[in-house]
């Protein structure tokens, strides 16, 4: 089986999953993992598949090309080459980092910068910017995996410097904590 990313953003309406689901089950692939969601009514999805050996990728752009470009849809489709390098896995705890605050410049771009200096990854982020002071305006929220070989504290310590700079609220929690204490 051959894996592939498919990318899909535009416009959002009913149906956009159901169209690309279809498409990809018609030809014989399956669904591995989905990302979705919808920004501004901007729909933007990325979906990992296995097709089977031997598939045509050309056909396969074409009825991508023939059920989404009426909808306005754009489609973006690419082989995932996994090497063995880069599927040795980091030993990490998974956090949680919020932050709320004055939405200004540049918010995403340092917290983000202090995140990547550290070698921490981000497995899942989504902000939401209204602007203006109301700090329940404006949210970010990522969830990362700290390497273990690095002070969780000095990270931790180094985020909440910045955050205060730019008067934010942060909070940084393990992910199960996290989880923990916004069970409904």
């Amino acid at each position: 089986m051959k894996k592939q990313i498919v990318t899909v953003i535009g416009a959002d309406s009913p149906g956009i999953l159901a169209a690309v689901s279809g498409i990809i089950s018609d030809a014989g692939g399956n669904i591995e993992d989905i990302s979705q969601t919808i920004l501004q009514n901007e729909f933007a999805g990325i979906f990992i598949i296995t097709m089977p050996e031997g598939y045509n990728i050309a056909e396969f752009e074409k009825r991508f090309q023939s059920a989404l470009s009426p909808k306005g849809l754009q489609f973006y489709i690419k082989s995932i080459e996994h090497s063995v390098a880069s599927s040795v896995p980091t030993k990490s705890q998974p956090f949680v980092i919020t932050t709320t605050g004055p939405d200004r410049t540049g918010l995403v771009a340092g917290i983000t910068s202090i995140i990547a200096a550290s070698n921490v990854n981000i497995t899942n982020f989504r902000a939401v910017f209204r602007g203006g002071e109301n700090p329940l305006d404006n949210i970010m929220f990522y969830e990362v995996d700290v390497p273990e070989s690095i002070s969780h504290v000095k990270f931790a310590e180094e985020l909440r410097a910045y955050a205060r700079s730019l008067s934010l609220e942060i909070n940084i929690q393990h992910r199960y904590i996290f989880e923990a204490i916004n069970k409904i």
